[in-house]
């Protein structure tokens, strides 16, 4: 497998992830490491401040220096500069290495099917409007969005029926659901809801 030598400018400690103020680009970079050595790549790290003898014991790294003040951080891919001056992202690093990065599903359209489920857990009837005109536009079907409107009910449910019950046990009694004052919220069988306005409620 290749192996990553990493050269980094003078840091308080070997990955720089330490400290008060913690830059969040070597927490990522750091991150994405970790991830290089899952899949097989051997990464090699030196800070000059800790590690000066790397620097100076290689030719390519003490030549790119001389070259440009801001040539760190260094990244050598089996003695070849394949960075410098900035760490680069996971999917650069995984081209440059063979690695396949897995292809992520959270697509548009799926951001706005999760929009609407949790605009049906908060019951936010506007949010629920504007995600579902904006997840039309998308394609995405009423069948999708039915489904997610399921799911985030049986989600919304779960916690009301878990402290029903534990009040059942403590009390050692069935609890029995009182009916809906006449005339307050009717069943959508009654009154269907318009897409256009607002349902009132009491």
């Amino acid at each position: 497998m290749p192996t990553i030598q990493v050269f980094d400018p003078p840091m308080c400690c070997s990955t720089g992830v330490c400290g008060p103020a913690v830059d969040p680009a070597l927490v990522r970079f750091a991150a994405d490491l970790e991830w290089l050595k899952q899949h097989g790549v051997r990464v090699e790290r030196f800070n000059l401040s800790q590690d000066p003898a790397a620097f100076v014991g290689n030719p390519v790294v003490t030549q790119a220096i001389r070259s440009r003040d801001d040539a760190l951080p260094l990244l050598l891919l089996d003695w070849a500069i394949i960075a410098q001056g900035s760490y680069p992202g996971r999917e650069v690093l995984a081209e440059i290495v063979g690695v396949a990065t897995p292809k992520s599903l959270y697509t548009e359209a799926v951001q706005e099917l999760v929009a609407i489920g949790a605009a049906i857990a908060s019951n936010c009837e506007p949010c629920f409007r504007f995600h579902y005109d904006k997840a039309r536009k998308l394609g995405v079907s009423k069948d999708d969005m039915a489904q997610a409107v399921a799911t985030a009910r049986m989600v919304k449910e779960a916690p009301a029926r878990a402290v029903l019950e534990l009040a059942e046990r403590y009390l050692a009694a069935k609890v029995e659901t009182p009916d809906s004052p006449k005339g307050c919220c009717p069943p959508t069988e009654a009154a269907p809801v318009s897409l256009s306005q607002p349902r009132k409620c009491c």
